[in-house]
């Protein structure tokens, strides 16, 4: 298969699911990415023969051999969504066709195949149908969806591979950050940077989250959930979290969010908040923010609210910065009503609970 071609799923359904008594355990609290559905989906690709061998079946270990590639040289990339119950007891998703072009892009960043994107989608569709019990219901509640591709041919040399897998799991999950939506405090990394010009920033690969983990251990060290990564040049503009994009609320009611410059990964959480603060009246800015005009607006007041976005946390309020010589709060450290707004109107349209003017929101059951 290649192109636009369609691809056929055999369904291989798990001969020992989880009990619904079981299920209904775990699902009372999931926590975030530790419980899981009864299947995936896998398709194989190799050079000279496009993709093949679709399966939904029993979610299970990957066989692997110690020379995969991806071991070795870490072509590997992802995408997360979500699925959601609605009140007429149907299921959505939220822009999967972006998250299909993003993940495309990711691939040709790390040299490796495109999936088309009819086929992306077509493998979510699959996985939901077969484990829709396994959504929760609830106002935080969705079914965290983690597509990936990486490198399975067994070889040891510095070139892309010719075979792949790609493979969707699905994972039950309540909030994102425990006790719900609170303001959290955030570490300005002095040593550590995320991405440089010419890397693979804007690239959803696993090595962007593995350089992040050292800056995010100091975080917690110092007692912030969250970890703020600066610009790799000259280590004074705002890049983004660990994990999250970043947005700046200030008194005349502007918006401002860093430039997509191929260091930070372009959020589909990100461009749709742009979209939608624009469209509540606000003048909206992709410009550079330095972490001295972070601290100093906070400290006159011009800056009122900070928040960051992302899949996982959908829109999460920042209230406290901290960094080597001090730190400082925003506004009090309270959630701001921008924030909020800007956040409820998001988990509206994701649940289908609100108009969709922008054709946003995928139903699938």
């Amino acid at each position: 298969m290649s192109g636009g071609d369609k691809i056929d799923f055999e369904i291989r359904p798990n001969p020992a699911p989880v009990s619904a008594t079981d299920r209904a355990a775990l699902l009372a609290n999931p926590g975030f990415g530790r419980v899981f559905t009864d299947h995936m989906v896998t398709i194989r690709y190799a050079e000279g023969k496009g993709w093949y061998d679709a399966r939904v079946e029993a979610r299970g270990p990957i066989p692997m051999d110690p020379a995969s590639a991806v071991l070795h040289y870490a072509q590997e990339i992802f995408e997360g969504m979500k699925a959601y119950r609605t009140a007429g007891g149907g299921v959505t998703m939220f822009r999967p066709y972006a998250n299909a072009a993003r993940f495309n892009t990711s691939a040709a960043r790390m040299a490796m195949p495109s999936l088309p994107e009819e086929t992306f989608v077509d493998s979510l569709h699959r996985l939901i149908e077969i484990d829709r019990e396994w959504i929760p219901d609830g106002a935080d509640g969705s079914l965290y969806l983690r597509p990936f591709m990486f490198a399975s041919e067994v070889f040891l040399g510095v070139r892309p591979a010719n075979e792949y897998l790609y493979s969707v799991i699905a994972s039950p999950v309540g909030a994102y950050f425990s006790g719900g939506v609170k303001p959290v405090t955030v570490w300005v990394s002095p040593d550590y940077t995320r991405a440089a010009p010419g890397g693979t920033g804007a690239a959803k690969c696993g090595g962007n989250y593995a350089a992040s983990l050292a800056a995010q251990a100091e975080a917690f060290e110092h007692g912030c959930e969250q970890v703020v990564f600066l610009d790799a040049v000259e280590r004074r503009y705002v890049d983004e979290l660990g994990g999250m994009n970043v947005f700046f609320v200030y008194d005349d009611g502007s918006i401002a969010t860093p430039p997509l410059t191929g260091t930070i990964l372009p959020g589909i959480t990100r461009e749709s908040v742009l979209t939608l603060a624009s469209a509540a009246g606000h003048r909206v800015e992709e410009r550079p923010v330095a972490f001295d005009e972070w601290q100093a607006d906070a400290a006159s007041g011009r800056l009122r609210e900070v928040f960051a976005c992302g899949t996982a946390a959908v829109i999460t309020p920042i209230g406290r910065v901290r960094f080597p010589d001090g730190e400082f709060a925003v506004a009090g450290g309270e959630p701001g009503t921008v924030t909020m707004a800007l956040r409820q109107r998001l988990v509206d349209l994701q649940r289908g609970k609100a108009a969709d003017p922008h054709n946003w929101v995928h139903h699938v059951l």
